[in-house]
């Protein structure tokens, strides 16, 4: 007990309090598990530590101070060895309740620390009284894992308010819509096609990755993602991360946007590099059952048809060449507006030997021999038999 005047002592004899009623106390001792205080009272105070808040193995020693001044609610007069029992907690509680009854009926919008993640959603703590989110309710879009949330201050309103059945419900999608509808009305006030903007990732499919422009989304289809071939974009973008885009095309409030960007374009001096008759080295990025494409540079392919291989017959490329291969080839077509090369591995392939050439010429020239004198033979037989007659 504190040291009282005579007067205080008093004062305190004849003081009176009753269960349910709010006073006002000084920490006078702070223990791990309990706090305290002076009540102006014959008796002190004693706030437990489950009586001080719902956080499980608090030390009230990080959190009250000797001196510190607290209101607190009686539970109890006389606990039985004549102290009484206080509750920080429910009278937070309270000013919790009446405080979320002020805002649901204002319309206010609220702030509060996440304190669980549930299954079904989230709970907030304000002044001890808990607040549900629903799932449905937290983002405005689906988020299948809420757990970033936990700790963290969040604003919502409250839709619902019937602590009688310990009902009361926040929204924080609503705020998010609201906000997002007009960020989105700021955004196409200014945004025009040619625009170069960064953006972040929102989703990725397999057609493509939906990019949130700070207000609204834009597409970025997998065949405006780079200049080169991108066969599956999850490999190349994630959710969160920041890509450099320009605006291709607006219709209505659908964006497309891009990555071919035009200074990036490989086909701007194509026509210099793969002039017809050089030879070039590339990759086999693809093949089909009439060719393979052959990578001779990011975002430029070219076209070995499969009779441009060898010089012998080939069925399907596949039986020659595989993904990935380095080939080199002689280019023999280039088309610039259509942005076509043709390439031939055969032409870079050598002439016949001039030996196999001459030797095939002297057969020739026996075989004509040969028949020379066949029919000179026919004709003397002939000519005797003509005699004879």
């Amino acid at each position: 007990m504190s040291e009282l005047t005579f007067e205080q002592m008093l004062e305190e004899s004849c003081k009176t309090i009753h269960n349910g009623e709010v006073v006002e106390g000084s920490v006078i001792a702070v223990k791990p598990e309990e706090i305290i205080l002076n009540i102006g009272y014959k008796a002190d105070g004693i706030i437990t530590r489950n009586e001080y808040s719902n956080t499980p193995n608090l030390d009230l020693t990080t959190v009250v101070n000797v001196g510190d001044k607290m209101d607190a609610k009686v539970i109890k007069v006389n606990d039985g060895d004549g102290q009484v029992l206080l509750s920080y907690k429910r009278l937070a509680f309270d000013k919790g309740n009446k405080r979320i009854e002020e805002a649901f009926e204002n319309k206010e919008v609220l702030k509060a620390e996440v304190a669980q993640v549930l299954d079904g959603g989230l709970s907030v703590l304000v002044e001890e009284s808990r607040v549900f989110i629903p799932a449905s309710l937290v983002s405005d879009g689906y988020e299948k894992d809420l757990s970033k949330y936990l700790g963290k201050e969040i604003e919502f309103v409250i839709t619902e308010f019937n602590p009688r059945k310990r009902r009361i419900i926040g929204d924080r999608k609503q705020l998010l819509m609201a906000e997002r509808e007009k960020l989105q009305k700021e955004l196409f006030e200014h945004l025009k096609v040619g625009d170069v903007i960064t953006g972040v990732v929102k989703n990725v499919t397999n057609f493509g990755v939906f990019i949130d422009l700070g207000g609204a989304d834009g597409l970025l289809h997998i065949s405006e993602m780079s200049w080169g071939r991108v066969e599956n974009p999850q490999r190349v973008y994630k959710a969160g991360q920041e890509v450099r885009v320009f605006v291709k095309e607006i219709n209505g409030n659908k964006i497309a946007l891009s990555r071919k960007f035009e200074d990036e374009n490989p086909w701007v001096d194509a026509a210099s590099k793969f002039a017809v008759g050089k030879e070039v080295t590339g990759k086999v990025a693809r093949m089909t059952d009439f060719g393979a494409f052959i990578e001779l540079e990011e975002g430029i392919d070219a076209l070995l048809h499969v009779s441009q291989i060898s010089k012998d017959h080939i069925d399907k490329p596949s039986n020659i060449l595989s993904v990935g291969q380095e080939v080199t080839a002689k280019i023999v077509d280039f088309d610039l507006d259509n942005k076509k090369i043709s390439l031939s591995m055969k032409a870079l392939l050598p002439d016949e030997p001039a030996a196999e050439a001459a030797e095939e010429t002297d057969a020739e020239a026996v075989s004509v021999d040969i028949d020379a004198v066949a029919n000179a033979e026919e004709d003397n037989t002939e000519g005797s038999e003509e005699a004879a007659e």
